[in-house]
């Protein structure tokens, strides 16, 4: 039999690949304004400046940061993989590769998830999981080809697909690791201590990395008005916002759900497109997000 999802849990998975979504626009409009890594550096450093005053009640608790020294590791990791990693990878990979072929590498988080958790969890992997991904896929398939099937004949890989690839199999243990339960209970609690901490480990993986990017010379940051929105923007809203709802929804309805949610990032991204760089919706869009959401209610079966 089906079990039914929760409003609050649909709600919870949904608005963050909204605000992904607009991530992955800003990302686009300034990124000749911006390198990728130092975009990167610049989001989360604001969004540690956002968590720090709602997280310092929780990282006061006796043995809180005792704990997440403890557990260095295991945090080091969540930070490089969903800090560190998955967007300083897009804002690369956007600088090489089309949009087009972008979304459409990241609409193979499905299929990564459900192999991760089969290799490494031992997670099984069921029938309709399988059908799920191929309807939330084809959804997705529609958007990128604009209803035209054809244009799927003209895609050719190059360096920031690669880049894509690397990123949707780092949120993919990403998402894993949020299931396991090693945490100090005190930070676990509390989505902006744990967050924060992440957050913190993250920030040296990605001043690393903007450290090479200066190093191999990138262009100076091109500061205006509307660079500071923009950062303040994806430091606050697909930063702080969307990560505190995904690990909610994701230790709610697992990660092999929260996959196929993940689906609506690229008819987010068209719809915003839409309304913010003057393409007009299709009907297309309305096909999409019926086999979108046709992929996630099958895959939610239990």
């Amino acid at each position: 039999m089906g079990q039914k999802l929760a409003p609050s849990t649909v709600v919870l998975l949904t608005v963050p690949p909204l605000l992904w979504a607009g991530n992955a626009v800003v990302g686009r409009l300034v990124r000749e304004a911006v390198p990728p890594m130092t975009l990167n550096l610049l989001r989360w450093a604001i969004a540690l400046l956002v968590l720090l005053p709602l997280a310092w009640p929780a990282l006061r608790a006796p043995g809180a940061l005792a704990g997440a020294r403890a557990r260095w590791p295991r945090y080091l990791m969540l930070g490089l993989l969903g800090i560190g990693m998955y967007n300083s990878l897009q804002y690369l990979a956007l600088r090489t590769s089309t949009p087009l072929n972008v979304t459409l590498v990241a609409s193979g988080v499905p299929v990564w998830m459900m192999l991760v958790g089969r290799i490494f969890y031992g997670v099984a992997v069921k029938p309709w999981q399988v059908a799920g991904a191929a309807l939330s896929i084809a959804g997705v398939l529609v958007v990128l080809c604009r209803g035209d099937l054809a244009g799927l004949l003209t895609l050719r890989l190059v360096a920031g697909d690669l880049f894509m690839i690397l990123a949707t199999i780092a949120w993919s243990f990403y998402s894993w690791m949020l299931l396991q339960p090693k945490d100090e209970p005190a930070l676990r609690a509390d989505w902006a201590a744990f967050l924060a901490v992440q957050v913190g480990f993250g920030l040296l993986w990605s001043g690393a990395f903007s450290g090479v990017e200066w190093t191999l010379g990138t262009h100076p940051v091109a500061w205006s008005g509307r660079l500071g929105a923009a950062l303040c923007f994806v430091g606050i809203g697909p930063a702080v916002l969307a990560y505190a709802m995904w690990g909610a929804g994701i230790r709610r309805g697992g990660p092999g759900l929260g996959a196929f949610f993940m689906n609506l990032t690229p008819l987010f991204a068209a719809l915003l497109s839409s309304a913010f760089l003057g393409e007009a919706p299709h009907a297309y869009h309305a096909l999409a997000f019926g086999l979108i959401v046709a992929g996630i209610v099958v895959s939610s079966r239990r």
